[in-house]
C-alpha cells in the first residue's frame, strides 16, 4: 500500500472482457490521458486465429498498442493485448509468459489468469476494469486483485451488453466502483495522474 500512497498513482491497468466488451475499449481507448505513466493490458476472449484486435485498437488511440510475447518485459505508455488462445501470465519480476494449459471458464485467454497473476505481481499498484461478457471469467480475479490491495471496477450491469461478466464480479468479489463507461475513463485518468 506504501508504494502507492509514496507515488500517488498506479503502475498497471487491467481491461477484462468478453461479449459486448470491444465497443467499450473503443470508447475509452481514446479518451485515456497521454500523460498517464501506466501499463496496460487487455485481456478479451478470443478465437485463435483472431489477428485484427490490435490493428482496430491502435486505430483508436495514441498510445503504442501490441499483442504481447512470452518473456517480454513490462513497459509503460503500452497497451498489451493477450494474445488469442493463450492463457497470458503477468511475472513477478515484471514479464509476460504464455500458457498453453486447459482453458478456464471455457477461455484461453482467461481473464482470472491474468488477473490472478497481476495480482501476486503489482499488488497494490494495480488497478484492474472488467467489462461485459457471458460467463464468470474475471470475478476470481477481481477477488484477488482486491485482496492484494489493488482497485477493481466493473462495468455497470444495467450498461453492459452482456450482464453476466461484471455482475459476477459484483457478487464474488466486493469491487470499489460499479460504473457506466463514462465514469470508469474519469476513475482510470484521475487515479493515474
Amino acid at each position: 500500500m506504501a508504494q502507492r500512497i509514496v507515488n500517488n498513482q498506479y503502475e498497471m491497468l487491467l481491461i477484462g472482457g468478453s461479449a459486448g466488451s470491444l465497443d467499450v475499449l473503443i470508447q475509452l481507448l481514446p479518451a485515456l490521458n497521454q500523460k498517464s505513466n501506466l501499463s496496460i493490458i487487455i485481456v478479451l476472449h478470443r478465437k485463435a486465429g483472431e489477428s485484427l484486435l490490435v490493428d482496430l485498437l491502435s486505430d483508436k488511440t495514441r498510445w503504442f498498442v501490441k499483442e504481447a510475447e512470452d518473456k517480454e518485459k513490462i513497459e509503460k505508455k503500452t497497451i498489451y493485448v493477450a494474445p488469442p488462445d493463450y492463457h497470458l501470465l503477468i511475472e513477478k519480476d515484471k514479464t509476460f509468459s504464455l500458457d498453453f494449459s486447459e482453458k478456464v471458464h471455457f477461455s484461453r485467454p482467461s481473464i482470472d489468469v491474468s488477473f490472478e497473476t497481476a495480482a501476486e505481481a503489482y499488488g497494490p499498484a494495480l488497478m484492474a476494469v472488467l467489462l461485459s461478457g457471458a460467463n464468470a471469467d474475471g470475478a476470481e480475479g477481481m477477488r484477488q486483485i482486491k485482496r492484494s490491495g489493488g482497485m477493481t471496477i466493473v462495468q455497470d450491469p444495467r450498461e453492459a451488453a452482456v450482464s453476466y461478466m461484471p455482475q459476477q464480479a459484483i457478487e464474488l468479489a466486493k469491487v470499489d466502483y460499479i460504473e457506466p463507461t463514462t465514469r470508469i475513463i474519469n476513475i482510470i485518468n484521475r487515479m493515474a495522474e
